[in-house]
């Protein structure tokens, strides 16, 4: 198990590299430059030998022209090659990015309800815009270190090797790799730290966006100071996280010093007493240590630059543990297409279960084109759930649903829900204007279908009383709108779609009486000639319904029409009673 969480974990690492590659061109100029750019450092270094040698000791008027003409002539370079290899590798690594955040949002789109129930989406937010920063930095700044630095260290080391001083190359390179213990042990301990920190803030990202929708109820049960204590303990726990991070990111540089420094006193002081017997010149001695600690400058950079990919891997991981995510919902590997129609819809011995807990028992119901079948029962008697499985954003447990004799688990996802329209009790609106949100999955639409859906819908007026008509902004899920006026955009919404299949989850149960007419009017519009599932809580509102069924404790007890069904005196009598004489509970 372990070895294949490894193996997991380096494959993850490989998408990352394969989207940087996939940028060619781009990524071979960019190597191009940082090999200039890391080519011209060791120069430097070599440069000191001549210029001590033959300009300040032999006094040589020649080199004294030429060696500054050629470190002119190198610093221009390692500049146009800094630019280039800056501008390049941030290209690179800002499209792979953009590519890795449209993957992780594809993905997530494509997850069935049940994940969003169980994910806050504060969290999901925190994983697309926070987790894939900390990768673009990694891909964008750490991997350009990383790449530009090995060169640098490669050319250094051809420096010192190429003066040709083996005892003080020994001393040199005997210190070296012991910088590189302290960089990988610190570095995974960055990463442990990071990804607790990351989950924090995610945290944290839920916690704002539950508590900013929520204000309305926050301030009405006066619970301001309450949650700001909540809130300031989650900004201890993430302070705490950070401070961790940065004790071991802060340890490296300290470590890093002193290795530096070990090897240039070793080296000074063998050397030295080198140049004073005359083994060497000073030009040479200069020369090679001017490249040791040119050498050391990349090392100790290595450390800081470990820690950020380290924060990186740690980020990628928390990415593709939902790019991986296994979706129960998913296409027939040859899926036939629900041909556009009037739909008939059967539920032959349904099981449905959620969390291991059984909803839905054994449900076997059909209902014909265009029939309004509406679905009552006391809270939790599984109404919402039976309407859910039609569009599969759940699958049955046991049992089968057909749509026109086609079980719906082999058709395709797409064409089964282009024929289903949904309006929901709690209406779900974008912060875009009135005729982007009626237009919403048919942008196509012509100004007259959507004056037209939305004269069908009883919202033709209150649009034409707002200053910019059908072009006005309604704020964030609505919110510049009453609930009714929310309402009635989503029935003509629903009204452009067309889809001969309806399903109407309690969509007038949290109206006034005013609202509520209006929007029954619209309902009544809609549903004509639809195969209609309707959930009530009123059960004035479904007594013209060609069909109620009676659900309790997931089961189907009652199927009848208004009139039978109290002649039953079961149930739906008891309901019935309960709402026109005790005022007693709703059956939501």
């Amino acid at each position: 198990m372990n070895f294949r969480k490894i193996f997991s974990l380096k494959e993850r690492h490989k998408q990352i590299l394969i989207l940087i590659r996939d940028s060619k061109l781009r990524l071979f100029f960019a190597m191009v430059c940082m090999l200039l750019t890391s080519a011209t450092r060791p120069l430097i270094a070599y440069l000191v030998k001549p210029a001590l040698d033959d300009v300040f000791i032999d006094k040589n008027p020649t080199m004294l022209k030429l060696i500054p003409l050629a470190l002119l002539g190198v610093y221009i370079v390692r500049g146009l090659a800094m630019y280039g290899d800056t501008y390049l590798m941030n290209y690179v690594g800002q499209n792979s990015i953009r590519r890795l955040r449209n993957r992780l949002y594809v993905r997530i789109q494509n997850l069935p309800l049940s994940f969003f129930q169980k994910e806050k989406t504060g969290a999901l937010m925190s994983r697309v815009i926070n987790d894939v920063n900390i990768v673009r930095s990694m891909v964008s700044n750490a991997v350009t270190g990383l790449l530009k630095d090995f060169f640098e260290i490669i050319g250094l080391i051809v420096v010192i090797l190429y003066h040709q001083v083996w005892d003080l190359a020994i001393i040199s390179f005997f210190i070296l790799p012991l910088a590189f213990y302290p960089v990988l042990s610190i570095g995974r301990r960055v990463r442990r730290v990071s990804t607790g920190r990351q989950e924090a803030m995610a945290d944290m990202s839920a916690f704002l966006h539950e508590r900013f929708s929520g204000v309305k109820i926050v301030q009405a049960f006066t619970m301001e100071d309450h949650e700001k204590e909540r809130f300031f303990k989650k900004t201890r726990k993430l302070f705490r996280l950070e401070m961790k991070e940065v004790r071991a990111k802060a340890l490296s540089s300290p470590i890093m010093e002193f290795l530096a420094g070990l090897g240039g006193a070793a080296v000074i002081w063998y050397g030295g007493s080198k140049v004073i017997q005359g083994a060497y010149t000073t030009g040479t001695f200069i020369s090679f240590l001017a490249a040791v600690f040119m050498l050391y400058e990349p090392v100790k950079r290595l450390s800081k630059l470990n820690n950020e990919v380290q924060r990186g891997l740690a980020a990628t991981d928390r990415i593709f543990d939902v790019i991986e995510r296994e979706s129960e919902i998913s296409n027939p590997p040859h899926p036939v297409d629900i041909k556009p129609g009037a739909h008939r819809v059967a539920f032959e011995h349904v099981d449905f279960a959620y969390d291991q807990d059984l909803v839905l028992r054994d449900i076997n119901l059909n209902v014909g084109a265009g029939e309004v079948v509406a679905l009552v029962g006391m809270s939790g008697g599984g109404k919402t759930s039976l309407v859910n499985l039609i569009p599969r954003f759940y699958d049955v447990s046991r049992g089968r649903i057909l749509i026109d004799n086609v079980d719906i688990r082999d058709a395709s996802i797409t064409s089964l829900r282009r024929e289903i329209a949904v309006v929901t009790q709690e209406p779900i609106l974008f912060n875009d204007t009135v005729r982007n949100n009626i237009a919403y999955g048919n942008p196509t639409a012509t100004d007259d279908d959507i004056v037209r859906v939305a004269r069908a819908a009883y919202a033709y007026d209150f649009i034409k009383s707002f200053p910019k008509k059908f072009e006005t902004s309604i704020g964030e899920l609505g919110s510049r709108l009453s609930g009714g006026e929310k309402q009635r955009i989503c029935i003509a919404r629903a009204l452009l779609k067309n889809a001969p299949i309806l399903i109407l989850d309690e969509a007038t149960s949290s109206l006034d009486t005013e609202a509520e007419t209006l929007v029954q009017k619209a309902l009544n519009n809609l549903m004509k000639g639809r195969t209609t599932f309707v959930i009530a809580h009123r059960l004035s509102t479904i007594s013209n319904a060609n069909r109620i069924v009676v659900l309790v404790n997931g089961r189907i007890v009652e199927e009848g029409t208004h009139d039978q069904l109290l002649l039953l005196k079961g149930d739906y009598f008891n309901l019935h009673h309960m709402q026109y004489t005790s005022g007693g509970p709703a059956t939501n």
